[in-house]
């Protein structure tokens, strides 16, 4: 302590003696005006204040200056830790820049393609309504010509509009994507001018306003951006950065609670009608971002409204890790989330399912259906990207997507899951498809001891149990990131790291494998994929959530913990795919069931390290999965009758009589290393976390980056 104290007192005394002398004069020479170009760690003077500038990606945001005292306390990585800039989310605005981009590059081809298909429905619906024209006997010309003159002009008005209706509604027949009338009139007006599309995005908890003002300058077809925020102070520095970056075209500031602006937005989607009591264009976003201090689960009604119901892009962070990923809070968990989580080493993917159902449930209960893009747990929080569409008929087969878990949190750590509803596919009468019918699911699955080692079963959920990633997607960040330059985005290695492992997450079924390679070929071949896939997407569930720790497994049989490698050639070797979660590093994600699982491991210990049996203590988990009571009962000469024997037997006929063979195999086992990659994230420095809340006072639900 006294070496420690020394230490701190030279520091601080040798802060004093030089920082003066070289740093301050430096810097008010260099200071300048809020209206000069912004360049990195300069020095502007604005109304009295001192700042320091900082860059991120293509943005700068201002910093107050931090006083002398500050500069005495604060280490020299804490220069520019203040209450609306936290350095550590670098990584999270790097990846959400990159997702936008990948997605918005496709959503506006897509309008692009729509409405080019609908100018071409129009102009041959116009040219038949002329050809009709010129081939009906002209009857005016028995009437009066002033009879001519005023009858014309109201039909050939009357035609065109209802021409452009009939046209509209045959495209979205086509399209299956319904023609927002405000997109109609911007998109057809700025074709004619050589511009793009509009493409929108609300940043609802902007603080800095930092992810605004890099989404204004990196996202190349973005036309406009709404950063908002409650706290006054806030929006003044928002205000003060959009103008140092000369943003003012682009970024729109708003000084509201989120809720009130979203809600007052989807109002006035409501109550604007035309004459004609037809809806006015739409004004919602086509990108709304919710980044709070905290759980978004108070913003996700108003947000799943808010954001464009023909596929819009939902990104959602959550960074109340001790809520969704612990077992001390399941009653706050189920207020927020409607889930109830698990104590379980894989906490947080179920965190994320949990997020996920949530999102889901919000959206239902309007009609609207949500498909997970990119859902990721990250250092202390989840961000999750889903696609928003409208569809009735998609909503139907939610019931049949989320799930129970069943877990043994008590023994062996070992899981079951348990599906709601059943989404059915049945023939058809004509026998030429399938329709899905929707119905309830058997149950219980499992009994209320585990089937493995007898401890007690717990339950968790319910939460989403679909697919969490969509592999085109990740793909297309993928090549984002290919083109994306390093000193601009500076998390490039992790973001390409945490992707290729969340790509390989995926584990697709013997069927969905064969649905994938008939709709490549089909889209190859320039046809339309078969109608049955889109349903088939839409029932899929993910047949092999979590993942399992094999240093855990090994703690609980007391034996010393097989490499990776070989315990993951050992599975291949059976037949089974093995691969890893980005939510941990160690994991292990396999689509072997928990029987094949603990034989491999008995096998371990029988092949390569032994262990005493004498230090497992009966009636533990490990003892029973190594059948020791069997095993002396055996050695004695004596019946197995008691209860624990029969336990053991239970849990051998499970498995079935015959277990495979198992060979260890190290080559088989590794994985590919000739591109290395940073999958999982080592602390940047000490002390690192999300910071402290923004000073003020505003709800609970709000958060200052």
């Amino acid at each position: 302590m006294r070496a420690l104290f020394a230490a701190t007192s030279f520091r601080r005394i040798f802060t004093r003696l030089i920082r003066p002398t070289h740093q301050i004069r430096t810097m008010a020479s260099a200071a300048k005006d809020i209206t000069a170009p912004p360049v990195e760690k300069q020095v502007i003077v604005h109304e009295g204040k001192r700042y320091v500038t900082v860059k991120e990606g293509l943005a700068h945001i201002l910093v107050p200056e931090p006083s002398e005292e500050d500069k005495e306390n604060l280490r020299p990585d804490q220069a520019v830790r203040q209450v609306f800039y936290n350095p550590i989310q670098q990584y999270n605005r790097d990846l959400t820049v990159l997702a936008i981009k990948a997605y918005g590059k496709e959503a506006v081809q897509q309008k692009q393609a729509s409405h080019s298909k609908l100018e071409k429905i129009i102009d041959k619906k116009r040219k038949r309504e002329a050809q009709k024209k010129e081939q009906q006997p002209n009857k005016a010309q028995k009437g009066a010509d002033g009879e001519k003159a005023t009858t014309e002009p109201a039909t050939d008005a009357t035609s065109a509009e209802t021409v452009q209706q009939e046209a509209k509604d045959a495209a979205e027949q086509e399209t299956d994507v319904p023609v927002d009338k405000g997109d109609e009139q911007a998109t057809n007006g700025e074709a004619k001018k050589g511009k793009q599309p509009p493409f929108t995005v609300l940043d609802a908890l902007s603080a800095s306003g930092l992810r605004a003002l890099r989404y204004a300058h990196e996202i190349p077809f973005l036309t406009s951006v709404t950063a908002n925020d409650l706290l006054a102070t806030a929006v003044d520095s928002i205000k003060l950065n959009v103008k140092h970056n000369r943003l003012q075209d682009k970024v729109n500031v708003c000084h509201d609670d989120a809720l009130a602006h979203m809600y007052t937005l989807i109002a006035k989607e409501l109550r604007a009608k035309d004459p004609k009591g037809k809806p006015t264009p739409s004004e919602k976003y086509d990108v709304v971002d919710l980044d709070p201090y905290g759980t978004a689960a108070p913003f996700l009604d108003a947000a799943v409204q808010s954001v464009r119901d023909d596929g819009g892009l939902l990104c959602v962070t959550c960074t109340d890790s001790g809520v969704w990923a612990s077992n001390g809070y399941p009653e706050k968990c189920y207020s927020l989330y409607g889930g109830v989580p698990v104590k379980a080493w894989f906490s947080h993917e179920v965190g994320i399912r949990l997020v996920l159902y949530s999102i889901q449930t919000a959206a239902a209960k309007y009609g609207l259906t949500i498909e997970p893009l990119l859902s990721l747990s990250i250092d202390f929080y989840i961000r999750v990207f889903v696609r928003v569409k409208k569809s009735p008929a998609a909503v139907k087969f939610q019931g049949g997507k989320n799930m129970m878990v069943y877990n043994c949190d008590s023994g062996c750590g070992a899981w079951s899951t348990q599906m709601l509803m059943r989404n059915k596919p049945s023939p058809n009468k004509k026998g030429s498809g399938v329709f899905y019918k929707h119905t309830f699911a058997q149950g219980p699955l499992v009994d209320k001891g585990c089937e493995h080692c007898g401890s007690t079963m717990h339950m968790a959920g319910p939460m989403y149990g679909g697919r969490i990633h969509s592999s085109d997607f990740i793909k297309r960040v993928l090549s984002e990131l290919d083109e994306a330059p390093t000193d601009v985005y500076g998390t490039t290695p992790r973001i390409r790291g945490m992707l290729q492992t969340a790509l390989e997450e995926i584990l697709l079924t013997p069927d969905e494998q064969e649905a994938e390679k008939a709709k490549e070929e089909a889209i190859k071949a320039g046809k339309k994929p078969d109608p049955a896939f889109k349903e088939a997407e839409l029932a899929a569930i993910d047949p092999y959530p979590f993942y399992f720790h094999p240093a855990t497994i090994s703690g609980i049989l007391k034996c010393s913990c097989p490499p990776e490698a070989p315990l993951k050639g050992a599975l291949r070797g059976l037949g089974y795919r093995v691969t890893r979660s980005h939510c941990k590093p160690g994991s292990i994600k396999t689509d072997a069931p928990w029987s094949i699982i603990w034989h491999v491991f008995r096998e371990w210990i029988r092949q390569k390290a032994p262990v005493k049996e004498d230090n497992i203590k009966p009636g533990t988990p490990g003892y029973r999965l190594l059948r020791l009571g069997e095993k002396k009962k055996k050695q004695q000469g004596e019946q197995t009758e008691d209860a624990e024997a029969r336990k053991e037997q239970q849990s051998e006929q499970a498995e079935g009589e015959k277990m495979p063979e198992v060979v260890f195999d190290e080559q088989l086992g590794r994985d590919d290393k000739t591109v290395k990659l940073v999958r999982y994230q080592a602390n940047p420095r000490e002390n690192w976390g999300p910071l402290n809340r923004a000073v003020g006072k505003v709800p609970s639900h709000h958060r200052k980056d």
